[in-house]
């Protein structure tokens, strides 16, 4: 009997070590402060949008057209970045504020690219780009080009 309350006891203990070890090693998250980080890392990508926009604006192009390149620009710019390895890092400090959805979308792109683009052109890039981003996506705006290119075709040929 006493064997029995000697084991229970250690089992307790041990119990209570591993409860404390949790306890150590458990991140702890300060939401406040995740959300403002994320709409200050938000705020800035929106605002250099709106730059783009304001400038393209300025030097004469109409909204849609100021628009496309701001998108263009900021896809460069969030590509370029990851390259460089400077956007995970901020997607590290500004959490969901760094994933507005055309920088977000344009790194989970990149990202994997660039990770295995050693293992080679079609089985390093070509296979892992489609990981992160998702194949509707790829494949949708894949699509969309071979049939935008199509439909360039057919109007140069004065078929449509």
């Amino acid at each position: 009997m006493a064997m029995a309350d000697t084991n229970n006891q250690e089992q307790k203990e041990k119990q209570k070590e591993y409860e404390q070890y949790v306890k150590e090693v458990t991140p702890t998250h300060n939401l406040g402060l995740q959300m403002l980080k994320a709409f200050i890392t938000g705020g800035i990508i929106c605002c250099i949008g709106q730059f783009f926009l304001n400038y393209a604006a300025g030097m004469g192009l109409d909204k849609q057209t100021a628009g496309s390149w701001c998108s263009l620009l900021l896809v460069l710019l969030s590509v370029v970045l990851t390259g460089f390895n400077i956007f995970p890092k901020i997607a590290k400090w500004g959490g969901a504020g760094a994933l507005v959805p055309i920088t977000g979308f344009a790194n989970s792109v990149a990202a994997p690219a660039i990770e295995f683009k050693a293992e080679g052109q079609v089985f390093g890039i070509g296979c892992k780009i489609f990981t992160i981003a998702g194949p509707v996506i790829l494949y949708g705006i894949f699509s969309s080009w071979v049939l935008g290119l199509l439909y360039w075709i057919l109007k140069l040929t004065g078929i449509m």
